[in-house]
């Protein structure tokens, strides 16, 4: 009786390597869109100093009395920097759904992130009282971890679900860097709008 072990392996290997793809790409979306979500966040809270951090604080942004607030719009503001990044790179090749219904979902999920992190930064400043820019950052990057974490699954299984434009190789190329069927990174098929 035939078996498809080597296709199954191929076809394995061949997801694995999307989601590495993908895995990758979301991390240097993220990166981005983390630096604009915390920085904004010192920006409006701390002001434009950025070595209080560690001492006395010497200046106060413009929301110094509303962290929270902060929190959200600087959530919010990297969160359509990372809308398009993953949207145009990282699932470019996952979609199937009109792009104001993407949205929609895209910008649902990110609240449910956005009520973690907020939730995080409340915890820290009303529930345990500390106040200072560096129990702020600490708490931040926790409750942008564990957003991201949420956000990584929730789009592969919600927002970017779409099939694959190509179908995952049954083979890989000899050398090995490409699957066979599929452009080069970077490169789309000529038959693409």
């Amino acid at each position: 009786m035939p078996t498809n072990g080597p296709a199954l392996l191929d076809r394995a290997r061949g997801a694995i390597d999307v989601l590495v793809r993908e895995m990758l790409k979301f991390g240097v979306v993220g990166a981005v869109a983390f630096v604009i979500d915390l920085g904004g966040y010192n920006l409006l809270v701390f002001g434009p100093h950025w070595l209080g951090m560690f001492g006395q604080q010497s200046t106060q942004g413009v929301l110094h009395d509303k962290p929270l607030t902060a929190r959200i719009i600087a959530a919010t503001v990297s969160t359509l920097v990372a809308w398009v990044g993953n949207r145009l790179w990282t699932f470019r090749h996952r979609r199937n759904r009109q792009v104001s219904h993407e949205l929609g979902l895209y910008l649902l999920l990110n609240v449910v992130a956005m009520v973690i992190s907020v939730t995080c930064l409340g915890i820290s400043r009303y529930g345990l009282g500390l106040h200072t820019q560096l129990a702020d950052n600490v708490t931040n990057i926790i409750g942008i971890i564990l957003g991201t974490l949420f956000r990584f699954w929730s789009y592969r299984k919600w927002v970017f679900a779409g099939s694959l434009d190509e179908p995952l190789p049954a083979k890989l190329d000899p050398a090995g860097l490409e699957p066979s069927g599929l452009e080069p990174s970077g490169l789309e098929p000529s038959d693409r709008s």
